[in-house]
């Protein structure tokens, strides 16, 4: 018996009503809720929310069917056709993943205002704020959070790093940051944030990271982790193991920073050699795992199966993490752990392939820190035991773009 999400109103305060159309709990309460210092997601599901009403999505993601297949790991499987359908298509190479950025072909400045739910910044005063009618500032290119118009789950946005800057789809080290303090921000485990390089299905060449909830463990998250290093700052990396897709997965660290740089200076190893990549950002900021992968260059070389070609299936970070997406009703009814497993392991490098790339990542990060003088040239120890800091995050102000200003 298959454990279906079915997405149903639940009353739970008299006050529910009043929920719905003021924000917060309803009750004008002290707590986060209704203050201004309430956490990101109560903002960010309002106003998309909003955005739902007003027809700005392709579809009605909220009416896509969902089930937890039974398993060990617990795989989700929605049947998702209006994303197959209504989806931006791919306007760039699959084989190279860095290429530059093509103001001739789509980008997020090229999006309705309307799209736009809020500005994500630092706080200059050490409060957390949120400011309804802020200019966008176009000297100091803001960083957006906007709805995902093709989305997977509810509440699906797109965080874009200094929008107007025009950044190619590129890891760096501020824009990976911005993406940790905004799952720090969120402070929900059930709030993940992942990100495609062009290459591993990323379909617009404009640097973005994804974002959305669903309030069920991936797959992923399940899965065992045997620790292969901890680097000076308190960094535990670890191979995830007995998981179709191999990747490592990044804990810990002293500062939030710390852990990171030691991811993102990995993403750009992986990027400067041409091996494309999927990130997946969990536990509020304090997991990361990343997922070298080769479908796209299997595919092209005619090494996948006709029969898991026919499910149209492209294994992005959701996907690969364990919430696969499905076009058609019949693979949708068939769906299994064994038949997800079965496509998840033609992503996957091999173990050898995987080795050389964990190879290029210790040699960059090992010098990429050391030029920072953060840690001494001998990075990767051997460690049985993991240094558990608690990571913090500067405080954000959150800030809606008036509407008076024009990208």
């Amino acid at each position: 018996m298959m454990l279906r999400i079915k997405r149903v109103p639940t009353v739970v305060s008299n006050y529910q009503k009043e929920e719905a159309e003021e924000g917060g709990c309803g009750r004008n309460c002290l707590r986060n809720c209704c203050l201004p210092g309430a956490k990101l997601p109560l903002y960010a599901f309002k106003k998309w929310e909003d955005r739902l009403q007003r027809g700005l999505f392709r579809y009605d993601v909220t009416a896509c069917e969902t089930k937890v297949i039974p398993g060990e790991y617990g795989f989700i499987a929605q049947l998702n056709k209006g994303r197959h359908l209504k989806k931006r298509p791919t306007e760039f190479r699959v084989d190279k993943v860095l290429q530059p950025f093509d103001e001739n072909k789509f980008n997020f400045t090229k999006v309705g205002q309307e799209e736009v739910l809020f500005q994500f910044e630092p706080s200059s005063d050490d409060e957390v704020r949120f400011l309804p009618s802020a200019p966008i500032d176009v000297e100091n290119s803001p960083s957006v959070i906007a709805i995902n118009v093709s989305p997977i789950e509810y509440g699906h946005v797109l965080l874009i790093p200094r929008i107007l800057e025009c950044l190619p789809q590129r890891i760096d080290r501020e824009s990976f940051l911005l993406a940790l303090y905004m799952a720090a921000e969120a402070g929900n485990p059930y709030f993940r944030l992942g990100y495609n390089s062009l290459g591993a299905f990323a379909t617009i060449n404009h640097l973005h990271f994804q974002a959305y909830h669903l309030a069920v463990p991936f797959p992923i998250e399940k899965a065992p982790a045997r620790k292969i290093a901890t680097t000076n700052s308190g960094v535990k990396i670890s191979n995830i193991v007995n998981y179709p897709v191999r990747g490592l997965v990044f804990e810990g660290g002293k500062t939030l920073e710390d852990l990171s740089n030691v991811v993102s200076d990995s993403c750009i190893c992986l990027q400067d050699n041409n091996i494309p990549y999927n990130v997946l950002i969990s536990d509020s900021g304090r997991r990361i795992f990343l997922f070298p992968q080769c479908y796209a260059e299997k595919q092209a070389l005619g090494e996948v199966s006709p029969e898991l070609l026919d499910t149209q299936v492209n294994p992005a970070v959701w996907e690969i993490s364990g919430h696969m997406v499905l076009k058609g009703k019949k693979d949708y009814e068939a769906a299994s752990e064994e038949n997800a497993w079965k496509l998840l392991a033609e992503v996957s490098l091999s173990e050898e392939r995987l080795e050389e790339v964990k190879d290029l990542i210790f040699e960059a990060i090992a010098c990429k820190i050391d030029e920072d003088k953060a840690v001494t040239p001998t990075l990767i120890e051997d460690s049985t035991q993991s240094i558990e800091v608690p990571l913090q995050a500067p405080t954000l102000l959150w800030s809606l773009p008036s509407r008076s200003a024009r990208f």
